[in-house]
């Protein structure tokens, strides 16, 4: 979760741990979440700022607009409800400011409404707001939300006490269980420990639901990595037990439409809980399209209750099956790539039993078509297509599914430049389809022309007609994302019916960078290939996943710039012949060190296809500079290569030079430090003193300079920094960071400041994890910091500058600095 603006803690995690023996199963009422929850949760759109208003005014609408009628039933409260203390007869006691009625008196208004209340509660001794925890007080907490007329409890894990081990997480999360199952009440359970201690191997019978992942943000590298890491699970899942990959992020404008109907689309396959976390009294209608999707809910709520299995998954391309309850099979074509694919599965590796003709109808758009033996669709990059399907007796009175892919190369202005596009039109339905034509509608000023066959008379069951395209771009056209729109017109059956299927791909044209030294970071590569996870932008390759490394270290130095990669990778990039020059360091990360995986790597720089600068066999431990004349190339290559792919190789601080600026011009963007600790410890203090914590200056991390600063901190966490002596002016800066390395628990970063003749407090909302022991760097835009109503931040006018940090052991920063 993240926090709006006050002086609080932020969450605490531990690292994930090995399965320990599951306890003995307890059972579960079977009235409770026999389907996955629906509803709703304030945290997403509103984290601490929930009172009374909201409330009743969001179960006012769940009803007005229609949602309560198609499942959405709980109302759920998160963080911040309560006062900062118990009661003197130690129990938890609304705000009165916020909830004037009491949770009691919510939950009447919601009840009348038809709906169900939800509360939050933690397993720890403060909330991950700072807020009283149960943590030895269930049988008490418990009882309290049962007489209130609670119905569903969201039990987190900050400030939990615990020793990490899977032990203390089934005791932790039973002795709730027990509480609520004392009271009497029917409360449904959900398990909010970010999948820590693995849940799904021991949480059935104790929790209805569990969270399999970290905090969901609204962004589509977020929702990527949680659909890898929760689809596998599908055996975990099935009535009064659910997988929770998290709330749902749909309407609150971090991702496109398209991203958030595959949000949508894959929680329902997934068999998820679906908690929507947008401001309903503002949603727009695109918005509840989305969320009341008819079929999309129904296949979610199914009941026979299975999450739907991975069949296949490669190359960013997924195939979910999820069989439902009246003998049909959901089917998911999922594309988590950035460019339009053709996803296919054969009838024969889903649960489909053998048919003549199968009748496919998309969830989307009620289109029905039929195939043959093979479900496919061109799906677009970050998109789902949901077919539900069922066998078909007859397919002459059903239209053939027919797909239409396309691949398309970079796109360079100009008349050298241009791409080639590829479409490919493929029948997968019984009976030939005839009269077929292919068209390409582009921008206003480009070409396309067909340099082969888009006709064909007659196209047979899974033939396909593939045709190449020369796509003319004007020689002034931006760089950017252009939309291409491929059509195949055609007739199918005996009485030769029109009918049209079109695909859309996004040309992208690159242009050359601008005049400057600027790190290499900072532009994104046309085309990144790595043998494991994605490549990452200023920290290392740690894996399958994304922003899962620390900052680049070689041999001991840490480097806040740079592109983690593995071996076995590649990243072009554009230049158009006007820069001259790349210097960068390159070795294997220190993760790798000593390890099976640490064999010596090799590092080659390309201009256009001749090797410009090479390594040579890298080892763990050592770091080779590498200088490279680009002079004249149109193409940047930066490859890494070992004996067995998959090092962690990195490019470190690498420097692009174009336009034939001096070289030591200063490097792009500039970065203006404010606090580095080479003199001590800058005069950083504590903000609330009474909440403990110390600081000094260490030689044991540092990125600037060689001291950082050691902050010993408190479990529930402090925040650090200083008043300034004089009004720091920031203007024409965009952000702030610092870096930072966690000890043996991990820590929570967020930055805050003070601004202003008031010392208004301002805090972004981002509370960056680092796992114990990694390194990363922690990064607050202005635009993301939240000042009190009616406050605007002015970067012209910071009086001092905080960051948050906790967990109880020692943490290490260095270089708090504004870009």
């Amino acid at each position: 979760m993240a926090l709006a603006w006050s002086l609080v803690p932020a969450p605490a995690q531990a690292a994930e741990l090995s399965p320990a023996p599951a306890p003995a199963a307890r059972a579960t009422p079977p009235a409770l979440a026999m389907t996955p929850p629906m509803g709703f949760n304030n945290w997403n759109a509103f984290g601490c700022d929930v009172n009374e208003k909201l409330i009743k005014e969001t179960a006012d609408v769940l009803v007005s607009s229609g949602l309560k009628d198609l499942g959405y039933q709980y109302v759920n409260i998160d963080d911040c409800w309560s006062l900062r203390e118990r009661g003197p007869d130690g129990r938890l006691v609304p705000d009165p400011v916020k909830f004037p009625s009491g949770i009691k008196g919510v939950a009447d208004y919601v009840h009348g409404k038809g709906l169900k209340l939800g509360i939050y509660g933690d397993a720890g001794t403060k909330t991950c707001a700072g807020y009283p925890g149960s943590l030895g007080h269930e049988e008490l907490d418990a009882q309290t939300w049962a007489d209130w007329g609670v119905d569903y409890l969201k039990y987190d894990n900050c400030n939990n006490q615990s020793d990490g081990s899977q032990e203390d997480y089934v005791r932790r999360y039973t002795a709730m269980r027990q509480a609520l199952d004392r009271t009497g009440r029917p409360i449904v359970y959900s398990i909010c420990e970010w999948g820590t201690s693995r849940p799904w191997t021991w949480a059935k019978g104790v929790g209805h639901l569990w969270r399999t992942t970290g905090d969901i943000s609204d962004d589509w590298a977020s929702v990527r990595s949680i659909i890898r890491q929760n689809a596998p699970l599908a055996a975990y899942a099935g009535p009064g037990h659910w997988n929770d990959p998290d709330m749902l992020e749909i309407g609150n404008g971090g991702m496109t439409a398209t991203e958030y109907r595959t949000h949508m689309s894959m929680w329902a396959m997934m068999a998820a809980p679906l908690i929507i976390g947008t401001d309903l009294r503002k949603a727009t209608p695109e918005t509840l399209a989305i969320l009341g999707n008819r079929e999309l809910i129904a296949i979610d709520q199914d009941r026979l209750g299975v999450q739907g299995a991975v069949v296949s998954d490669a190359g960013g391309l997924m195939v979910l099956d999820k069989p439902l309850a009246n003998g049909d099979r959901a089917i998911a074509l999922y594309n988590s790539t950035d460019t339009l694919a053709t996803v296919s599965v054969a009838t024969g590796e889903t649960g489909l039993r053998a048919a003549r003709a199968y009748r496919l109808t998309d969830v989307w758009t009620g289109r029905t078509t039929q195939v043959r033996s093979t479900i496919s669709a061109a799906v677009p990059a970050h998109g789902t297509v949901v077919y539900r399907v069922r066998p078909l007796r007859d397919a002459s009175s059903v239209a053939p599914a027919v797909t239409v892919g396309a691949e398309l190369g970079t796109v360079v202005p100009g008349p050298a430049g241009g791409g080639e596009l590829t479409t490919a039109v493929t029948n997968r339905g019984v009976g030939a389809i005839r009269d077929l034509s292919v068209s390409a509608r582009v921008p206003d000023g480009w070409t396309a022309t067909a340099t082969t066959e888009r006709r064909r008379a007659r196209l047979g069951t899974d033939a396909t007609l593939e045709t190449a395209w020369r796509i003319g771009v004007p020689a002034a056209t931006p760089a950017g994302r252009y939309p291409i729109d491929v059509t195949a017109s055609y007739t199918w059956g005996p009485r030769r019916r029109p009918a049209v299927t079109s695909s859309r791909v996004v040309a992208v044209v690159v242009t050359a960078p601008g005049d400057g030294r600027r790190h290499l970071s900072t532009i994104d590569p046309v085309t990144s290939v790595n043998a494991i996870g994605p490549v990452e932008t200023d920290q290392s390759n740690g894996g399958a996943l994304e922003n899962d490394g620390s900052l680049i270290t070689i041999g001991g130095r840490v480097h806040t710039r740079g592109l983690g990669t593995t071996t076995g990778s590649e990243l072009r990039y554009y230049l158009g012949g006007r820069c001259s020059r790349l210097v960068t360091d390159v070795g294997i990360d220190d993760t790798a060190a000593g390890g099976p995986a640490a064999s010596p790597a090799t590092f080659t720089v390309y201009a256009d296809d001749a090797a410009v600068a090479t390594s040579g066999p890298v080892s763990s431990g050592a770091a080779e500079p590498l200088t490279a004349d680009l002079t004249g190339a149109a193409w940047l290559r930066l490859v890494a290569e070992s004996a067995a792919p998959g090092v962690p190789a990195d490019w470190a601080a690498p420097v692009l030079t174009c336009g034939g600026v001096p070289d030591d011009s200063p490097v792009l963007p500039e970065s203006q430090t404010l606090f580095s600790f080479e003199s001590g410890t800058d005069d950083f203090t504590i903000a609330n003193p009474g909440d403990g914590g110390t600081v000094a200056q260490s030689p044991l991390f540092h990125t600037d300079g060689a001291h950082g600063l050691k902050v010993s901190t408190p479990v529930a966490g402090n925040w650090f920094g200083r008043a300034l002596a004089a009004p720091l002016d920031l203007s024409g800066k965009t952000m702030l960071k610092f870096d930072v390395k966690a000890g043996d628990v991990g820590t929570v970063g967020e930055i805050a400041v003070q601004m202003g003749e008031n010392w208004t407090w301002c805090q972004g909302g981002l509370w960056t994890w680092t796992n114990a022991g990694a390194s990363r760097t922690v990064t607050e835009r202005f635009d993301q910091i939240s000042c009190p109503v009616g406050v605007t931040l002015d970067p012209g006018d910071i009086r001092a500058v905080w960051v948050f940090l906790n967990t109880g052991g020692d943490v290490h920063i260095d270089n708090l600095r504004a870009e």
